[in-house]
């Protein structure tokens, strides 16, 4: 499928950023970051955006095998790309106070699909102040490496979000979705919309080296506006979007607390999680092999297919007394050799939970899989909202909670029913972030005041997320012509 290519004119009416950006770049055309290095003055310019999400089911049960439930928010990654004779990748990201950073990426780093992916990520982690960089210019290498791409000529590309960073929502995503539309279009390329964002899910795994799993960055490229992108991750099933009642809506409170993939308890919760099924293998007698590198395994799995999702409470509840509650790396390699997981490592020298991180994916699977039937049928949102408070008290059990996500769940509680709020949850990585909340689709005063009286309590700026967008698929790559 080949991007979309569509004149300013054509931008959708609902999303009005779109297009108060590609006229701010079209103004910008032929000067600064724009000023053609060599008197290539006739360059298109090609503007993209993409949506952050907001986790409402689902969550970090998405590298498991789960379904999930994804829902793309107002806020957005606005990407504008123009080819140039230079061989280099100049990338200025500008903030929301108007604060500019840029990172020059030679191209010969990123445009050799020979060239490991371990050398890529090297550079970029080398030095913090360019390491943001490796969201923007690892499209290119995933593109180089994985569709043959020969990138003979870099590219200046600015970057624009109001997805705010650490708070759940899913801002890398977002980036790596823009950049891919503009990248695409630029050069272009023909890639499917699930494929892009597997093809994302890369640059974030192999490159920036946070081992997300792929809902964000599907959210991010195929969700559909007001809608609940439902995805089976085995790998990437896209089920649809569903959309809400009338009755009913959700909304995002941020906590004020940051919150990163790359951070150790999100890491640990996932290894502690692939560790379990390593040991329900054994349990069940399914065949295990030596993976091709240190601390991986690979499982002849006909039974669950290689999910813990897929696993089954009832199966669960027969083998949980013989997982251990918790395990030191080191013993659990020189009994179990490894992992089935690609993009994180046992680390020898720590202890890890075992027990509820392998749990949590096999009894989020059923919730959301009974979020999604209900939504489809007569929705119960008491129900919905039971199940919601749910996955909250096992992302805490896991590990993953904070102080401020718990207080918003439980003024969420004490709002309750009566005034319209039915259910809320810690998002995506957790320990900090974003609380998803379910209330009536009048009710958004109501989680106003939630968030109100949580920056009362504890001092910390609170922002509410409300509203919808589409993702990038759904808009495709603006053109943008030289007068």
């Amino acid at each position: 499928m080949k991007p979309l290519l569509h004149p300013m004119s054509a931008i959708p009416a609902d999303v009005p950023d779109l297009a108060r950006f590609a006229a701010d770049v079209a103004a910008r055309v032929g000067g600064g970051v724009w000023a053609p290095a060599t008197g290539e003055g006739a360059a298109p310019v090609f503007v993209a955006r993409a949506p952050g999400r907001l986790d409402v089911m689902g969550g970090i049960a998405d590298y498991s095998g789960a379904l999930v439930l994804q829902w793309p928010i107002r806020e957005a990654t606005r990407v504008a790309l123009r080819r140039w004779p230079e061989r280099r990748i100049s990338i200025v990201s500008v903030g929301t106070d108007g604060h500019e950073r840029r990172c020059d990426v030679p191209l010969d780093l990123v445009a050799d699909g020979d060239r490991p992916y371990d050398a890529v990520r090297s550079w970029f982690a080398a030095d913090p102040a360019r390491h943001w960089a490796a969201y923007v210019a690892g499209v290119f290498h995933v593109l180089a490496r994985e569709h043959a791409v020969r990138f003979e000529q870099g590219a200046a590309v600015l970057v624009e979000s109001d997805v705010p960073e650490g708070k759940g929502v899913s801002s890398s995503a977002a980036i790596e979705a823009a950049t891919m539309e503009a990248v695409i279009a630029a050069w272009p390329v023909p890639i499917e919309p699930r494929l892009r964002a597997l093809r994302c899910q890369q640059v974030e795994n192999l490159i920036v080296g946070a081992p997300c799993g792929v809902m964000d960055q599907m959210a991010a490229i195929c969700g559909e506006a007001g809608g609940l992108l439902a995805l089976l991750c085995q790998p990437a099933e896209l089920q649809g979007s569903i959309g809400l009642p009338r009755s009913l809506g959700v909304w995002g409170i941020d906590s004020g607390i940051r919150h990163a993939v790359t951070g150790a308890d999100y890491g640990a919760v996932r290894v502690g999680a692939f560790m379990g099924y390593r040991i329900l293998a054994e349990l069940a007698g399914l065949r295990v092999t030596p993976g091709d590198c240190a601390g991986q395994v690979s499982i002849e799995d006909p039974r669950w297919h290689g999910y813990l999702a897929n696993v089954g409470n009832a199966t669960f509840r027969q083998f949980a007394p013989e997982l251990p509650e918790s395990l030191d790396g080191d013993a659990f390699l020189a009994r179990y050799q490894g992992i089935t997981d690609r993009v994180t490592r046992v680390d020898p020298s720590r202890r890890y939970g075992i027990r509820k991180a392998t749990a949590h994916p096999i009894y989020e699977h059923e919730r959301v899989t009974e979020w999604a039937r209900q939504l489809r049928s007569r929705p119960d949102a008491m129900r919905l909202g039971a199940l919601m408070y749910e996955s909250h008290a096992s992302y805490s059990a896991c590990g993953l909670g904070s102080a401020g996500t718990d207080r918003l769940v439980a003024l969420a509680r004490e709002a309750g029913v009566s005034r319209g709020i039915y259910g809320a949850k810690i998002t995506g990585g957790g320990s900090g972030g974003t609380v998803a909340v379910l209330g009536d689709a009048g009710a958004r005063d109501r989680v106003r005041d939630i968030a109100r009286q949580y920056r009362e309590e504890t001092g910390r700026d609170t922002f509410v997320f409300d509203g919808s967008s589409p993702g990038a698929a759904h808009i495709g790559a603006i053109r943008l012509d030289p007068a």
